[in-house]
C-alpha cells in the first residue's frame, strides 16, 4: 500500500490562502506579526509549525491552532514512519505486582 505524504503547513498555507487570496509571504507576516523570514522558512517546509505559530495562524485564519498542529504532528509522523526502522524495537510489559510481592526490582 502506498502511503501519501501529508500536506506540509507551509504548501498548504501557500496553495490554500496565499494563491487565492494573492497575498505575498511578507503581507502575511505582517499579518501574522513575525519577521518574513520566519514566514519564508515555515512555507518552505524548513520550520515546523510550532505552538505559537499555531495560534497566530488560527487567528490570522479564523480556523483552530489544532489544526495547524494536526496538521504538522501528520507530516512529522509520516516523515518519521519513512525513515525510522522500529524492527530492533521490542515491547516492554508490565504489569501491578500481586498481593504479597513486592513492585521493587530488587
Amino acid at each position: 500500500m502506498t502511503m501519501y505524504a501529508p500536506v506540509l503547513p507551509g504548501e498548504f498555507i501557500t496553495e490554500t490562502y496565499l494563491d487565492e487570496l494573492g497575498l505575498s509571504g511578507r503581507q502575511l507576516a505582517d499579518a501574522l506579526g513575525v519577521a518574513p523570514s520566519t514566514v519564508s522558512r515555515l512555507l518552505r517546509g524548513d520550520s515546523a509549525v510550532t505552538g505559537e505559530m499555531a495560534l497566530r495562524l488560527a487567528k490570522a485564519f479564523d480556523t483552530t491552532a489544532e489544526l495547524w498542529m494536526n496538521m504538522q504532528q501528520a507530516y512529522d509522523l509520516w516523515e518519521a514512519r519513512s525513515r525510522v526502522d522500529v524492527a530492533d524495537v521490542h515491547q516492554v510489559w508490565w504489569r501491578k505486582p500481586e498481593n504479597g510481592e513486592s513492585d521493587s526490582a530488587g
